[in-house]
């Protein structure tokens, strides 16, 4: 696969998580699968980005840390989103995996927000970029 296909791959799967996780948020209240959708639409953007510098990271903090070194700290991409990657973040790994305590709407809410925020951002890096 081409590095073209893959950005393509990894736009398009931002875009079909951020569907998911708005329509789960829509129809009910899976507020653990909206926070899942949405971080990984994050993640798939910043995957995207990193592509167009051939970067990659098999792990999910190290796309999170390639993406603050080199979008965050260069200033190509605001601070803002490094809040919102970090906090999507922290949020799938509480609620994915503290079976103690479930997220709320407001908190799902909020990760999705950042989410459409971010993958925005990300396309408009990408189409300056072109």
């Amino acid at each position: 696969m081409s590095e073209e296909q893959t950005l393509r791959g990894y736009m398009a799967s931002a875009k079909r998580t951020l569907a998911t996780a708005r329509k789960t948020l829509v129809e009910g209240d899976d507020f653990v699968t909206v926070i899942n959708r949405s971080y990984y639409a994050i993640f798939y953007a910043a995957n995207g980005l990193l592509q167009t510098e051939k970067l990659q990271s098999s792990k999910h903090s190290g796309v999170l840390a390639l993406f603050r070194e080199h979008f965050v700290k260069t200033g190509k991409i605001e601070t803002e989103f490094s809040k919102i990657y970090g906090k999507a973040f922290d949020s799938r790994m509480e609620s994915d995996y503290d079976v103690e305590e479930w997220p709320d709407k407001a908190l799902a809410e909020q990760i999705l927000t950042g989410a459409e925020k971010f993958v925005a951002r990300v396309e408009q890096e990408l189409s300056s970029q072109t």
